[in-house]
């Protein structure tokens, strides 16, 4: 494996929970080690590779959005920050966050930069992609994952959050 393709995504036992969640990864910022499995399993979970500097950035406002709309009734946005198209998003990771509280409220959890682009895909990305059969073509593709930890839906950079396809899949979750 490439240098370039490390990533400090670690597999966790896919049989605790589904397999779109069987990976520790770390916080932002705070490099925090956290278990998806352990910490959002039995929730309805939107994974999304986001950018500080691209067209599609305000999608942050829309995501925050429906986090709080419907965190209390089981469901989190988790954002991975990544550089792979464009490098539109910052070097450091507290000037990502910053931007992110900053400029959009973003209180839903962010974590550590990643690679998502098919041909340097962290373990994370690489397995989502799989069980999806799409790899993001920019930033901003998310992942539906359900309360099992299944991966139940793949939605395009342009499609928003607020797009009725989006927000029908997650109301079909909770």
């Amino acid at each position: 494996m490439a240098a370039s393709t490390a990533s400090s995504e670690d597999v966790v036992r896919p049989a605790a929970c589904g397999e779109a969640l069987a990976f520790t990864t770390h916080t932002l910022v705070d490099k925090k080690q956290v278990n998806l499995c352990e910490t959002y399993g039995g929730q309805v979970v939107l994974i999304v590779n986001t950018a500080s500097k691209c067209a599609f950035t305000p999608q942050y406002e829309g995501l925050e959005t429906m986090y709080r709309k419907y965190r209390a009734r089981g469901f989190v946005v988790l954002g991975f920050p990544s550089a792979d198209f464009a490098n539109q998003e910052y070097k450091g990771e507290k000037q990502i966050q910053e931007f992110c509280r900053l400029t959009y409220g973003v209180q839903f959890p962010m974590f550590e930069k990643t690679r998502v682009a098919e041909h340097q895909a962290g373990p994370m990305y690489r397995k989502l992609a799989q069980l999806s059969g799409q790899y993001p073509q920019w930033n901003f593709h998310k992942y539906l994952i359900d309360r099992n930890g299944k991966l139940v839906g793949s939605f395009a950079s342009g499609i928003p959050p607020e797009d009725p396809k989006l927000v029908n899949a997650i109301e079909a979750l909770l």
